[in-house]
């Protein structure tokens, strides 16, 4: 990617290092920078308009998170989606939502149902021409509704922390099937139905069925290693 196709204002202080680690890795989330492009230090913090210092830390970060591969002699590049790493993400966030929908459908209010119904009607209102990364979005914002409703801080920093590995998933299985309109919106509202009849075991029954959805469409784009 060329300096002028990053499209991104430079960062700016304070908190430089973090600023540019969250630019990367919105970039990556979102499908911007692709699955094993080559990540020039030079040329990154020249359209940042850093130094070369941030930008390495970033990487090494990214590279921890798994978001970005570091090669001896060759330099970064984003990772590549593997069978193993949809595993794992999958049977991560599996059992932090499970937890989490089990809590909301306890704790479900007036205000979080409407907050949930206002996303499902953007939903219906996506058509035939929309983007992956918009609807990914739009995917996202009702479960962050799930772990908001949970009212457990700690789980929802640990949402946080794998949340933009979970979006840079949606955005491939979102790329490879267009099937959204179809189950995008149908899926949600079933969640959100489930949910308020204030039943935890009903609520772990019907997110294990969401996500298994979604985690076989993908693994069916990536054959046995």
């Amino acid at each position: 990617m060329t300096v002028s196709g990053f499209g991104i204002a430079p960062v700016v202080q304070p908190a430089l290092s973090h600023n540019v680690l969250d630019a990367l890795r919105m970039m990556i989330s979102t499908g911007r920078l692709q699955q094993g492009e080559h990540l020039k230090e030079a040329e990154i913090a020249q359209a940042l308009g850093v130094s070369r210092g941030p930008v390495r830390e970033a990487l090494i970060q990214l590279a921890n998170e798994g978001f970005v591969e570091l090669r001896r002699h060759r330099g970064a590049f984003v990772v590549e989606l593997t069978r193993s790493d949809i595993i794992e993400v999958y049977t991560l966030r599996l059992a932090l939502e499970r937890l989490a929908v089990e809590r909301t459908a306890e704790r479900m209010t007036p205000e979080l149902l409407s907050q949930m119904d206002a996303v499902l009607e953007r939903m219906k209102r996506v058509d035939d021409g929309y983007e992956a990364q918009a609807v990914t979005r739009l995917d996202l914002e009702f479960h962050d509704l799930l772990y908001k409703g949970a009212q457990h801080r700690r789980l929802e920093n640990s949402w946080e922390h794998i949340r933009s590995q979970v979006e840079f998933f949606l955005n491939a299985r979102n790329d490879s099937f267009r099937d959204f309109l179809q189950v995008g919106y149908a899926e949600h509202a079933e969640l959100r139905d489930v949910l308020v009849q204030h039943d935890p075991q009903l609520a772990a029954k019907a997110i294990q069925s969401h996500l298994e959805g979604a985690y076989q469409r993908l693994l069916a784009t990536h054959p046995q290693e």
